[in-house]
């Protein structure tokens, strides 16, 4: 595994889950200055604050300026004078900076604080986060992933720079090995490979789930929107986890917790409908300005939603009309780019909204979300609702009359085709059983098969 070091240099590790574990003991307690810069308007500090808070860190000071980038310093030079300043003045230990820092503003801006002070970008925050929720393979895999390509770039610029120049340590970035790009390029390839073969797994898994009957419904939507919640009002108690090297029915509960990435890999849970049998995957949540590269690294999680019957985008409806605009449009930009399954919009945290305010955000969003389902994950308002919707946009069951000859292997079927379809009418005469049902198709076509299977063995 390869990773920057605090000086920005790269440095390589036999073993890149124990320096993250070890990363992630010594955040905690570290105090934090975030920072800024927009080309207009005014800079929100709130997520990136939360973003810090939930890696660990203790946020003491906040800056941020409305200005062009500055190519050296991202800043303008006054500003990084005055962040130097609430650094000294806050005794912060790191600066982290809402923005894409390229390795060269990295440096510069480094070299303006005092000695030690980190400089820390959107981005190695975010992954620094993920490294800490990586609890299983796939997971960790995709962190290494999403690490080793957001250094790949800045190894490619160190490699041309120690070519052009003779100097070592050029511009502070530390003596270069050209292999450690190669390094790099090597861990992407096997990682990839190894996604891959896991992809493969999860996809017959998934397979062999609707040949079972069941339908599978992906939860989707921005960090802390409420699915995990969501996913505990509609889940029974059975779990079905994809992450875990246990009896998939043993699988852990999804947390809900008021913090970021609480959720990095997928849970599955059996969601109790009237009808259908259905299999709810809550996600990784999603989270605005997430470069291409981030996303792709991640794209095996996403298969979860890509690959379901039904997708359920959930929203927080409590935060303003604006926000919601804007990731209602992010969230439609990643679904619709691979996902064929219908979306069904979820307007959460109604609890919080003032009499008439969600009649209002129903008019102001309709054309992003004509006909969502309000609902309050945390007091159960509106689920009802949200099961029967759910069964309605689920792909359509065929319908299907089995005659069957009375016999002991006859009443096994009977009792699968119970227990993977709706059965409608069950009647007996002296030699036969007729059942009428609707199921999945895949449910319909194995039902036929083992019907004439009975057949075959009824007659002479």
């Amino acid at each position: 595994m390869t990773g920057r070091t605090g000086d920005g240099t790269v440095g390589t590790s036999t073993d890149g889950n124990e320096r993250r574990r070890d990363r992630s003991r010594n955040l905690e307690g570290r105090r934090a200055v975030v920072a800024k810069r927009v080309d207009s308007g005014e800079a929100d500090l709130t997520e990136i604050t939360q973003l810090a808070v939930s890696a660990g860190y203790d946020v003491v000071g906040e800056l941020s300026q409305t200005r062009t980038e500055d190519a050296a310093f991202m800043f303008g030079e006054g500003k990084v004078a005055a962040l130097r300043d609430l650094v000294i003045e806050t005794d912060a230990d790191c600066v982290i900076v809402d923005n894409d820092v390229g390795p060269y503003q990295t440096f510069n801006v480094g070299s303006e604080l005092p000695d030690g002070v980190e400089v820390i970008d959107r981005f190695t925050l975010i992954l620094e986060i993920f490294g800490q929720r990586a609890n299983t393979r796939k997971a960790q895999l995709q962190v290494e992933l999403a690490e080793l390509r957001y250094e790949l770039p800045r190894a490619e610029v160190k490699a041309s720079l120690a070519k052009r120049d003779e100097r070592p340590g050029f511009m502070g970035l530390g003596e270069y090995d050209e292999s450690v790009e190669r390094d790099i390029k090597r861990q992407i390839a096997e990682i990839r490979d190894e996604l891959a073969s896991i992809a493969k797994k999860e996809e017959s898994r998934r397979e062999q789930r609707r040949e079972s009957g069941f339908d599978l419904v992906a939860l989707a939507g921005y960090t802390n929107a409420g699915k995990s919640t969501l996913m505990r009002q509609l889940a029974a108690e059975l779990d079905v986890d994809e992450n875990v090297d246990r009896h998939p029915d043993l699988g852990t509960t999804a947390e809900s917790q008021d913090m970021l990435f609480t959720t990095l890999g997928t849970t599955t849970r059996r969601a109790e409908m009237e009808k259908r049998e259905v299999l709810l995957t809550d996600t990784v949540g999603f989270i605005s300005d997430l470069p291409h590269w981030l996303v792709e690294s991640f794209q095996s999680t996403l298969e979860s939603v890509y690959r379901a019957d039904l997708v359920l985008l959930v929203v927080d409806a409590s935060e303003p009309v604006k926000e919601m605009r804007e990731k209602l449009v992010t969230s439609h930009d990643t679904l619709y780019e691979r996902n064929e399954a219908p979306i069904v919009t979820v307007f959460n945290k109604i609890d919080r909204l003032e009499p008439g305010e969600l009649a209002d955000k129903r008019a102001a969003l309709s054309g992003l979300a004509p006909n969502p389902v309000a609902v309050s994950a945390r007091t159960g308002a509106g689920i009802a609702e949200l099961r029967d919707r759910v069964e309605a946009e689920l792909p359509d069951w065929e319908r299907e009359r089995l005659v069957l000859p009375l016999s002991d292997d006859a009443m096994s079927v009977v009792s699968w085709i119970h227990d993977h379809g709706s059965v409608d009418e069950e009647t007996y005469a002296d030699d036969h059983v007729t059942v009428s049902f609707e199921a999945a198709p895949t449910v319909v076509a194995r039902a036929r098969s083992k019907a004439a299977d009975l057949s075959a063995v009824e007659s002479p």
